[in-house]
């Protein structure tokens, strides 16, 4: 299963085409490091939460949208030796000094073990995206849950669901994917998305998942994780490559 390193990016509306054009020329350096695939997504439906949410994981200011991203490795060796080469590249170093078309101090990310990755990677014209807090001690009984998710997802439309768990998520100095989801000492973050042929199968799908019977918590079973910290939205994908 591929591993994979998650973004949340904010980035000033008026920059799309700029950061479009950045991500795109940065490609070729990536894949030389081993990226299998790397995606870029718009935020199109993000929702303003009760206590998280996407806005506020990157404080996001008025004028920003954010970005649901990653890239794909065959294997953490190989993300964690493309990492390695970009510490030590002074390329790297200097792009970071170039004006950036957004405030990379406010970019969170993360390397993600791949539990549940159903379907195939394609060119989704939409994407869900979502960030769980889940104890650690519910790993397992996430994953199996997760794979009933996803067939669900699957069943209706969607074309690949990936569930990553994390695995030594940085402190940043001013934001990080702990204080995304405001995860707990006992909890991990769980980095995930659907994708779908277009965001009116995405908007279909939904309304009939919601009225599945299927769908209702199973109230004999506590809740593998806390619902109301769970981070989700809507995303355009601008980069698929």
């Amino acid at each position: 299963m591929a591993y994979i390193e998650g973004f949340v990016v904010a980035v000033p509306a008026a920059n799309k085409e700029k950061y479009r054009q950045h991500a795109e020329g940065a490609l070729g350096f990536f894949k030389g490091l081993g990226v299998t695939r790397m995606v870029e997504t718009w935020g199109d439906d993000v929702p303003d939460g009760k206590v998280t949410d996407f806005k506020r994981s990157v404080q996001a200011k008025p004028d920003e949208v954010v970005l649901f991203s990653w890239f794909e490795y065959p294997s953490k060796a190989v993300r964690d030796a493309a990492n390695d080469k970009m510490m030590n590249d002074p390329s790297m170093k200097d792009d970071m000094g170039q004006d950036m078309p957004f405030d990379g101090k406010r970019m969170i990310f993360a390397g993600f073990e791949t539990l549940v990755d159903d379907g195939k990677a394609g060119k989704p014209g939409y994407v869900d995206g979502t960030l769980m807090p889940v104890p650690v001690a519910n790993k397992a009984a996430f994953r199996d849950w997760a794979v009933k998710m996803a067939a669900m997802f699957r069943e209706f439309g969607a074309t690949r669901v990936l569930d990553g768990w994390g695995e030594g998520i940085p402190d940043g100095k001013v934001t990080d994917f702990k204080r995304a989801v405001k995860a707990k000492d006992d909890e991990a973050v769980v980095y995930g998305w659907v994708e779908w042929p277009s965001k009116d199968v995405r908007d279909m799908a939904w309304g009939k998942m919601m009225a599945d019977p299927r769908m209702q918590p199973d109230k004999t079973h506590p809740p593998l994780f806390d619902g109301q910290r769970m981070v989700y939205g809507g995303f355009t994908p601008i980069v698929d490559a």
